[in-house]
C-alpha cells in the first residue's frame, strides 16, 4: 500500500510529546510506516463502524448475544425436524419392518394314522 502513496505529498501533525513516543513504538511493533499505520487504524474503524472512544467490551458482548441467539435458534430448528420429520419416518420405517409375518400354512400336509390302520391305497414292496 505504501507505492500508493509514494507520489503524494507530507503534512505535519502537531501531537503531544507522550502520544508521539507511544504512537511510534506502535509503528515499530507493526513494522509499518507512520502513514501506513494512521492509515490502516483511521481505515479499520471507518470499516467496523466503531470509534476510538467507545469500548469494545459492550460491542464484544452484544455480539456474543447475537451468535448465541442464533445459535439457540438453530438449535430449536433442528430439534423441530427431528420431531415432525425424522422420529416419525423413523417410526413408520421401524413399523412396516417389525409387521409379523402371516403364519405360513404347509401346503400339503401328511395325515398320522394311528398304527395298524392300513393306507386306502395300495403299497407295493420291492
Amino acid at each position: 500500500m505504501d507505492e500508493k502513496f509514494k507520489k503524494e505529498r507530507f503534512k505535519t501533525l502537531s501531537i503531544k510529546a507522550s502520544v508521539d513516543r507511544k504512537f511510534r513504538r506502535y509503528c515499530k511493533a507493526i513494522s509499518k510506516s507512520h502513514s501506513m499505520t494512521l492509515f490502516l487504524m483511521v481505515d479499520f474503524f471507518e470499516k467496523h463502524g466503531i470509534s476510538p472512544e467507545e469500548s469494545l467490551g459492550p460491542h464484544a458482548q452484544t455480539l456474543e448475544n447475537f451468535i448465541k441467539k442464533r445459535f439457540s435458534a438453530v438449535i430449536a430448528i433442528i430439534k423441530d425436524i427431528e420431531k415432525n420429520q425424522t422420529k416419525p419416518t423413523i417410526g413408520i420405517l421401524q413399523a412396516l419392518l417389525e409387521q409379523e409375518e402371516p403364519k405360513k400354512k404347509p401346503l400339503l400336509v401328511e395325515k398320522k394314522r394311528p398304527s395298524g390302520d392300513r393306507p386306502n391305497y395300495r403299497e407295493f414292496n420291492r
